[in-house]
């Protein structure tokens, strides 16, 4: 049982991080994709929005939405 708690402690821990990864990379991602558009990179905007997809699916993943 105690071992089941920590098991359970250490992944809520490791979602924790990776939840305060995935915001860090969101950040940065709007940015770039915010100085895509005012520079009208298109193919930046696209490889920015791709990412950000990505981010988004797993941000729900571990929310769990």
């Amino acid at each position: 049982m105690k071992q089941l708690v920590q098991t359970i402690k250490k992944k809520d821990q490791v979602q924790k991080e990776r939840l305060a990864v995935l915001k860090l990379e969101m950040n940065y991602e709007l940015a770039v994709l915010y100085e895509a558009m005012q520079d009208r990179d298109e193919e930046m905007i696209k490889m920015c929005k791709e990412k950000l997809e990505r981010i988004r699916k797993e941000l729900i993943q571990l929310n769990g939405l």
